[in-house]
């Protein structure tokens, strides 16, 4: 029996720190654009990783592909998490990042290129942080369009490939914020894809802002190019009108999630057609065992480990 419990580290994202929310300097070779990449060499549902950069390094999700034909496990690398954080001076929402995801950026010559030059792509997940901001209580359009130009303009600095959205512990209504109102996530999302239209936006699909994806006669469902079940270990269709290419039901935690329940997850996932599968916490020990449990599912093959 699966449990519906949501074993995620927190403190990737939840650690205060006295980086600064966003660095804009000089242009840099974190901002270049990475070289053209090459095609992935599998055919079957698109593979995400999430990595709790405080503690493992984006590398890992480079380091398995395929026993049969080479190809990578992973298709999209997940960095969690930015902040969503509240300034009670101007009560405005801004964008932070604590040290080690700003590293991670910083770094992204020797972090992020590598993964995409391989073909891999990197997302930004951001999170909130106990402050009273989130996603879904923008007061106005305004607020939301400029919260999602800090949002696209990080995206263009450091050279990613997108953005997720993991509505979690804003708290809201600390700091005097508004509670969850209809329009707030509406507003965001859309000004972000109007802002970076061949970016990826996803979904964690959890939280306040999850639920109000219509406002006004505009629907932004399909907005996202995915969304995916948040509870680790279990089976749970998003729900969001999206087409199955674009949905994970599947969820597991590598190392926590058993190798069983892994591959029955995976074997589901292809047996209902569905073109996503999301992994947490891809760690840098060997875990080629667990990786493969879902791989000869979905890709008929084993996982390789290169260190």
């Amino acid at each position: 029996m699966f449990t519906l419990v949501r074993r995620r580290a927190r403190t990737a994202a939840l650690a205060l720190s006295t980086v600064a929310a966003l660095v804009f300097g000089a242009a840099t070779a974190t901002g270049a654009t990475s070289a053209p990449a090459p095609a992935s060499a599998k055919q079957g549902p698109t593979s995400v990783a999430y990595i709790e950069v405080n503690n493992n390094s984006m590398l890992n999700v480079g380091k398995y592909t395929l026993e049969n034909g080479g190809g990578n496990v992973f298709d999209v690398a997940v960095i969690f998490a930015a902040n969503i954080n509240y300034d009670t001076a101007s009560k405005t929402a801004y964008l932070h990042f604590n040290e080690n995801v700003q590293r991670v950026l910083d770094n992204a010559a020797t972090q992020i290129r590598p993964l995409q030059q391989k073909g891999i792509k990197v997302v930004l997940s951001v999170l909130g942080n106990h402050q009273g901001a989130g996603f879904a209580n923008f007061p106005s359009q305004q607020a939301a369009s400029a919260f999602a130009k800090q949002l696209s303009d990080t995206v263009t600095e450091y050279g990613l490939d997108g953005v997720d959205f993991d509505d979690e512990y804003a708290e809201y209504g600390n700091n005097g914020t508004g509670r969850p109102n209809d329009s707030s996530f509406v507003h965001l999302v859309t000004a972000l894809r109007a802002n970076m239209p061949d970016k990826i936006i996803s979904l964690y699909n959890i939280g306040p802002a999850a639920s109000r994806l219509s406002y006004g006669g505009v629907d932004i469902s399909s907005t996202f190019d995915y969304a995916w079940n948040p509870y680790y270990g279990t089976w749970q269709v998003p729900g969001i009108a999206l087409p199955k290419a674009k949905l994970s039901p599947a969820a597991v935690e590598i190392g926590r999630t058993s190798q069983s329940t892994a591959a029955d997850l995976a074997r589901r996932t292809v047996g209902e057609g569905y073109g996503v599968y999301l992994t947490y916490n891809l760690d840098g020990s060997d875990r080629s065992a667990d990786v493969s449990a879902f791989t000869r599912e979905l890709y008929g093959s084993e996982a390789v480990y290169t260190p």
